[in-house]
């Protein structure tokens, strides 16, 4: 909660309690003087802070206050002898509700600092419009373009000057975002105000001649811009991360003419179709994904090479790529590590796809779960059946499961394969699938809905950022590895399937 939003709640709350508890003759100055501080207060939170809807009913009970008190403060005269009794407890009531309402939408959607990166490096940002001419845009129901992708990178810079980007620059896509959640367009135009803590633009840091470079991979109607926080922590220690908007599988993504996308994937995971069909679709979406991330590989070999013009150009140590990814960005990242250049990879609450189409991964990969999820994984690998009951309040069926429990029992051998060859299968105590993005941050009500976990978005993101780099560190590096050896006090919510 911004101060100047929080001083003019507290303006309002004054303005009523002053109304209701001082006799008539003697509230005329007091409300005009508190009203006038309340309209400074509220001019001064346009200017500093920035209007959002949320506080849509302080602006106007600040204004009705101010032309009404300065009214009775400038025209002595007596107003009528009595308001009826019924139509006062009508506006005080109206005024309560307002209040109530107010702070209500300001503790749901706070405009939130996001966790400062733990590093030493300052960062930088710069987004890249990328054009694959070899493919065509399957997913574009116009299919008359080439697959175009934005990718948005975060490096270690020299010290910053300015203020920082903001957190979600393309502000067209928040109506989408809005949307995606079934609320109106305006609910999070307020996020417009949220900082990253990245410098537009800034010069790449000479403290190093070069430097891993990490790829990753939003899931399915998300946003590379959900992954801010994870991607300045691996940057501020050493990294260059490159996030992929996947066009067509995000919320949306904004182009440099303007032009909009927005999914057209979720069809592919209708529940009208057979799983056969929908397993089909989900591989033929993840060939696109992880072929976007090999592409964006070939690109980042010409920044490196010089034929892209870039400031990272010859900073870019190619002997050591990563990949991640959060939910089918985490398949994505799954399959897109059998790319000889890519050395290491983490998967972040996400079902692997293309499983029977290539032998097991050979190389250290890192899968993190949420409680969820490995609450899933252990009915299948205890053969548990779901009874009646519990498919009807999922609203499957017996036959539906049981090709999702055969599919999970390869998933887990998979796992076990790359735990063989340096990687871990970990899951993280009272977490759910959306602690692995910054959406845990957009607002503590999603906590209270379980569409986040029991565990505080602020400590999800320290546990979680905590491993993904100790696993670079250690696979990128040849360094760190300590939480890779064994459980760690520092995070008991941390375990080992």
């Amino acid at each position: 909660m911004r101060l100047f939003e929080l001083l003019l709640l507290l303006s309002n709350i004054g303005l009523f309690a002053l109304t209701v508890l001082l006799k008539k003759g003697w509230r005329r100055v007091p409300v005009f003087v508190v009203s006038g501080i309340a309209t400074l207060v509220l001019v001064v939170h346009w200017t500093v802070e920035g209007y959002r809807v949320q506080l849509l009913f302080a602006y106007g009970i600040t204004i009705i206050y101010l032309a009404i008190s300065g009214y009775r403060y400038f025209n002595n005269k007596k107003g009528p002898r009595k308001i009826p009794r019924f139509i006062l407890g009508s506006v005080y009531t109206a005024i309560v509700m307002m209040l109530f309402i107010t702070a209500g939408l300001m503790y749901a959607f706070p405009v939130f600092k996001l966790p400062e990166p733990t590093g030493n490096f300052k960062v930088g940002t710069q987004t890249f419009h990328l054009v694959d001419t070899k493919r065509e845009e399957i997913f574009d129901e116009a299919r008359d373009r080439k697959r175009e992708l934005m990718v948005q990178v975060w490096y270690p810079a020299q010290a910053g000057t300015g203020k920082y980007a903001p957190f979600i620059p393309d502000t067209p896509i928040l109506r989408y975002m809005a949307a995606n959640y079934g609320l109106p367009g305006f609910t999070f135009q307020h996020l417009k105000y949220v900082s990253s803590h990245a410098y537009s633009g800034a010069e790449i840091s000479s403290a190093q001649t070069s430097y891993p470079l990490i790829l990753a991979n939003p899931g399915n109607g998300s946003s590379r811009f959900l992954h801010t926080s994870q991607a300045e922590n691996l940057a501020s220690h050493g990294y260059i991360v490159a996030v992929i908007d996947h066009t067509f599988n995000t919320i949306a993504t904004e182009f440099p003419d303007g032009r909009i996308t927005t999914s057209t994937t979720d069809n592919l995971f209708s529940p009208d179709h057979d799983y056969a069909t929908e397993r089909e679709n989900r591989d033929k979406l993840g060939k696109v994904l992880t072929d976007d991330v090999a592409f964006v590989l070939d690109q980042f070999e010409l920044i490196q090479s010089g034929q892209i013009p870039s400031q990272l150009h010859g900073r870019i140590d190619l002997g050591h790529v990563g990949v991640f990814g959060h939910s089918i960005g985490g398949a994505t990242a799954y399959d897109a590590a059998y790319d000889p250049r890519i050395a290491a990879g983490i998967d972040l609450d996400g079902g692997l796809y293309r499983l029977r189409d290539k032998e097991g991964l050979r190389k250290p990969f890192l899968f993190i779960n949420s409680e969820s999820y490995f609450e899933q994984l252990t009915r299948v690998m205890n053969n548990q059946v779901y009874s009646d009951e519990e498919l009807n309040r999922m609203g499957s069926t017996k036959e539906w499961e049981d090709q999702v429990a055969a599919d999970k029992k390869v998933e887990l051998e998979r796992m076990r394969e790359t735990a063989e060859e340096g990687g871990q299968v970990l899951y993280i105590e009272n977490t759910e699938h959306l602690n692995f993005t910054d959406i845990q941050f957009f607002s503590p009500i999603f906590k209270i809905l379980g569409i986040t976990g029991k565990m505080a978005p602020e400590r999800a993101n320290t546990v979680i950022n905590a491993y993904m780099l100790d696993f670079f560190d250690m696979y990128l590096k040849n360094q760190g590895g300590t939480l890779m050896k064994g459980e760690d006090s520092r995070f008991p919510e941390v375990n080992r399937m």
